[in-house]
């Protein structure tokens, strides 16, 4: 682990301890430029931690500091989530330059340093989230590419049950899936309206939780998969 100090921190509020982990992708053209950015004063951004294309990892801010990853955000009705997570920038262009699959080597990093910080903090598997899932109507990164099911399967994060023969149900009303992703944490109001929120919500859940269907539509199979990743979090 390199030693990369940025000078955009500061200190977490009286009372807030670690209880997140953001998992974000640069977004930008190289592992130099975000390096870069994240470490100008001018620029007001930062994450904890860095990871490039090769596995090597940049640790930017103390884990007890306060980066500025993860801007307006919310989740399970906490809000300005910088307060209380940690934040792993992960070096990939992004949408924006060209989202592409993210290198085995830099996933393996990824996974060592998130299980570190899950066993260091308690930090419960079901707020192992990405920054699309707690800002939806603005981010979508670390986008439909990140191995989510397979950092599950190493113990980061959780993956909802897979049923080879999928029982499909019926299509869920508006306002219950709003009901579904508000539980599950996302800023959902329940208007019962096919909105803008209610829209980016469910593409920040498929990203997340279906990567390969991102339609904005909440139907049966998505409705599944949220059922058990909710039993997953009483367990």
């Amino acid at each position: 682990m390199l030693e990369t100090p940025s000078p955009n921190y500061d200190g977490r509020p009286c009372g807030k301890s670690i209880e997140f982990l953001i998992l974000h992708y640069t977004g930008m053209s190289s592992g130099t430029a975000a390096l870069n950015r994240l470490c100008d004063p001018g620029s007001k951004v930062s994450s904890h931690y860095l990871v490039e294309v090769d596995g090597t990892i940049f640790r930017l801010v103390a884990d007890e500091h306060r980066a500025w990853h993860a801007g307006q955000s919310s989740w399970g009705g906490n809000y300005r989530l910088n307060d209380t997570s940690i934040g792993i920038e992960i070096v990939n262009p992004g949408h924006e330059f060209g989202l592409r699959p993210f290198a085995d080597a830099q996933i393996k990093a990824v996974v060592s340093l998130s299980q570190h910080l899950i066993s260091t903090y308690s930090i419960p598997h079901a707020h192992v989230l990405a920054h699309s899932d707690i800002a939806p109507r603005r981010k979508r990164d670390p986008g439909e590419f990140f191995p989510w099911e397979f950092l599950a399967a190493e113990g980061v994060g959780l993956w909802p049950d897979t049923i080879s023969n999928r029982r499909q149900g019926q299509r869920p009303s508006v306002i219950e899936a709003q009901r579904m992703l508000a539980k599950w944490g996302y800023s959902c109001p329940e208007t019962g309206a096919l909105d803008q929120d209610t829209l980016a919500c469910v593409s920040a859940f498929q990203r997340h939780y279906r990567q390969t269907q991102i339609d904005g539509v909440f139907d049966a199979d998505c409705a599944e998969r949220l059922g058990s990743l909710l039993a997953m979090r009483q367990t």
